[in-house]
């Protein structure tokens, strides 16, 4: 590695490998989407792997990836190819359907309780407390008293 002296003074060396191994297998599982057969010369040219024998690196990659399940593929050891297998139409099912359908209801639920966290109780701004009960009586009272002496003329 060119920089191997500045990750192992950063303590990053091993972070900077497990990211590169991720690199290589999100590459690898993209290629496969991509390609329904590709040779393993083009897979190590892709993947930009630079070491003595690129080739037999790919091959291990890719074997790896198969077994672990990150891909859907065959080696053809022969040929030296890689054969992607055919995925299925997931839209020919309704499985996207319901997956949309319960994200929409959990977003409208969750709109809903919102909405409903944001109302007041009601009537509650038509209550009032004794205080301002007995204020209000007694300024009518005021009042009435006031128009009573007016009509004196």
């Amino acid at each position: 590695m060119l920089f191997s002296s500045t990750f192992s003074a950063d303590w990053t060396c091993n972070l900077i490998v497990r990211l590169r191994h991720n690199v290589i297998r999100t590459g690898l599982r993209n290629i496969s989407i991509s390609y329904s057969r590709i040779s393993l010369t083009d897979i190590a040219k892709k993947l930009r792997l630079d070491s003595e024998n690129p080739v037999a690196d790919a091959e291990s990659i890719v074997a790896k990836a198969i077994r672990d399940g990150a891909i859907d593929a065959t080696i053809d050891h022969a040929n030296g190819w890689m054969v992607s297998k055919e995925t299925g139409d997931v839209y020919s099912t309704n499985e996207p359907q319901i997956a949309f359908n319960s994200r929409v209801a959990f977003c409208l639920n969750m709109h809903n309780e919102a909405v409903k966290a944001l109302r007041f109780p009601p009537n509650s701004h038509k209550e009032e407390s004794a205080e301002r009960r007995c204020e209000r009586l007694q300024q009518e009272e005021e009042l009435a008293k006031h128009m009573a002496e007016d009509d004196d003329f």
